[in-house]
């Protein structure tokens, strides 16, 4: 990691870990409502972390499920908390039954929240369990864009 005067860490590389698979960073509160509006069928919302558990369990859990399955969701969107702190904000109000955790995945179909993966089923698992959690959620719920 780099640091300088009034620089935090690159975070570039933990973003190009999820935008790889084809995730879409969502980056303003803009970005955040036009995806909810706008992406029909199923989402897979990444709430992106800095931390030990999003490097090491969700990122990859995610690259290995995407890998293992054929029912992948129709969309996938991220938002980087502590880094797009608005778009972030933004995009848990949309959940906010559900307390902040990050990271976090949240599943969507047609906008309505379907299925919550919080921090504590991500920190201290592997991540062949994580991508197990995210394929039976995709599995669960597998409706197509129309």
């Amino acid at each position: 990691m780099q640091f300088g005067f009034g620089i935090g860490p690159d975070t570039s590389w933990m973003r190009e870990e999820l935008t790889q698979y084809g995730v879409e960073e969502l980056t303003t509160p803009e970005d955040v409502d036009r995806a909810m509006k706008e992406y029909k069928g199923t989402m897979l919302l990444a709430i992106n972390s800095v931390c030990g558990c999003a490097a090491g369990n969700a990122r990859p859990g995610l690259g290995i499920a995407l890998d293992q399955t054929e029912v992948k969701p129709d969309h996938m969107v991220t938002v980087f908390a502590g880094q797009d702190k608005e778009a972030t904000a933004h995009a848990r109000a949309y959940f906010s039954e559900f307390p902040p955790s990050s990271p976090a995945f949240a599943y969507f179909v047609d906008g309505e929240i379907k299925a919550m993966i919080p921090r504590h089923r991500i920190e201290g698992r592997t991540s062949q369990d994580v991508a197990n959690d995210l394929k039976m959620v995709f599995e669960a719920f597998p409706q197509k864009a129309e």
